[in-house]
């Protein structure tokens, strides 16, 4: 249905506006070193399932909706904004708690809030500007008119950024953990790291909040 050249040539422009760390980047490295490994690689998920959402918009024709519309791209770029910073906010509220006997307990025993956890990176994912411009403005492009089935094919399509953006994402989320294991060590340390993930994401939605649209 999508011809090889096509899928290769987007899969290229994808990974070029993946690899340039956008909010949903930036919103897994701040849960990372907020809450962890376990954490960052269900935002990761959620990430990647809030942005085929915005691919399944845009195949019945949402999306394009949303890229024209100034006042509805306006709702949807503040709501993503202001869940970023509430989030920010509470991350940083309870940067205290983080306990390095506190985590060594919870690492022996399965962690909670799995589903919450990745309900929150897809809402941030499928609020995304960055995502919402790409994949309205750019997926179109690359498919075949002639060929017919052309929700089919952006929903094909969709599936070349969202393995790229899982790959990519988890890998950030790892690094980032990995450097939160070694301020594990302290207490102080550990709260630091956490009320850095937390003003990660409160200047993450303010910036979202100020950014203007790619036209």
């Amino acid at each position: 249905m999508v011809s090889t050249d096509r899928v290769l040539a987007f899969a290229a422009m994808s990974l070029l506006v993946i690899v340039i760390p956008g909010p949903s980047v930036l919103f897994v490295i701040g849960r990372a070193l907020a809450h962890g490994r376990r954490t960052a690689v269900a935002t990761a998920v959620g990430n990647v399932v809030g942005s085929y959402l915005l691919v399944v918009a845009v195949a019945v024709g949402i999306g394009s909706l949303v890229e024209r519309s100034v006042a509805v791209y306006l709702a949807v770029k503040l709501a993503g904004a202001a869940y970023l910073v509430l989030l920010g906010v509470q991350a940083f509220r309870h940067r205290k708690e983080l306990k390095a006997s506190a985590i060594a307990s919870r690492s022996a025993g399965p962690a909670r809030g799995d589903l919450r956890t990745v309900l929150d990176g897809a809402l941030v994912g499928v609020t995304n500007p960055k995502g919402i411009v790409f994949f309205a403005a750019v997926l179109p492009q690359f498919v075949d008119h002639s060929a017919g089935h052309v929700p089919a094919q952006m929903l094909l399509l969709g599936l070349v950024p969202i393995t790229i953006g899982l790959i990519t994402d988890t890998l950030w989320g790892l690094t980032a953990s990995a450097a939160r294991t070694w301020f594990a060590r302290s207490d102080r340390r550990l709260s630091m790291i956490g009320g850095a993930g937390g003003f990660t994401m409160i200047g993450l939605g303010l910036t979202v909040a100020v950014t203007g649209r790619a036209d």
